[in-house]
């Protein structure tokens, strides 16, 4: 029957279970385009000097593409033990992740490397007369990419996160005491009974005495 508790715990498995994967991916992600060449710089010195060439990681150029990452991959192992007020902040630490990957992603995109570029060994100087900036885009975009998925991710656990299960919580239930049964519970019974060829409204039958034939 639609509505019923068990499909209510099937659909809140999924939804952690989605939840946790999308964390997860997208630090993934992160993490794999932090190590990835983002741009190369190359800057024009006056003659007779050489120009000087060199490549920014996503790393280099963003740090903050690399902490997100960490955090995310943490905050999915987190959000299997957490629950409640927790599993809500950690959802919100998901999502500010997120929102730091697509941004940092975005902005290298829009040509935002000149300070990190600088910072290359050659590139800035008296005798440095122009540089030029070539931007993979496909390493940002990945960032991007993981920044949104970290987002819905997060904002799935703070919306829904309150009625997932919890790392553990099966066996806390197992070994407290057993819930009331309700009429529903007793029903379900019923018709299991019926199921097997026996008359519910029959008692149990009494226990034999130990050892008597």
């Amino acid at each position: 029957m639609s509505g019923s508790p068990g499909e209510g715990r099937s659909r809140a498995r999924r939804e952690l279970t989605a939840a946790v994967a999308g964390a997860a991916l997208a630090g993934a992600l992160a993490l794999t385009a932090a190590s990835q060449r983002w741009a190369e710089v190359t800057a024009e010195r006056r003659a007779p000097l050489p120009p000087v060439s060199g490549t920014l990681t996503g790393g280099a150029a963003v740090p903050l593409v690399t902490a997100a990452g960490l955090v995310l991959l943490a905050a999915a192992v987190a959000l299997l033990a957490v629950r409640g007020a927790g599993r809500a902040v950690v959802g919100l630490l998901v999502a500010v992740c997120g929102g730091v990957l697509a941004w940092s992603g975005a902005r290298v995109l829009a040509g935002g490397v000149a300070d990190a570029a600088a910072d290359l060994p050659g590139v800035s100087g008296t005798s440095v007369t122009g540089t030029t900036v070539e931007v993979a885009a496909v390493w940002p975009g990945l960032a991007v990419v993981g920044g949104v998925l970290a987002v819905l991710a997060g904002l799935l656990v703070v919306v829904r996160g309150a009625a997932w299960p919890a790392m553990g919580q099966r066996y806390e239930r197992a070994a407290g005491p057993a819930p009331p049964r309700s009429e529903e519970d007793r029903a379900d019974d019923a018709w299991k009974a019926l199921d097997r060829g026996e008359d519910p409204t029959e008692p149990p039958p009494a226990p034999r005495p130990g050892g008597s034939a």
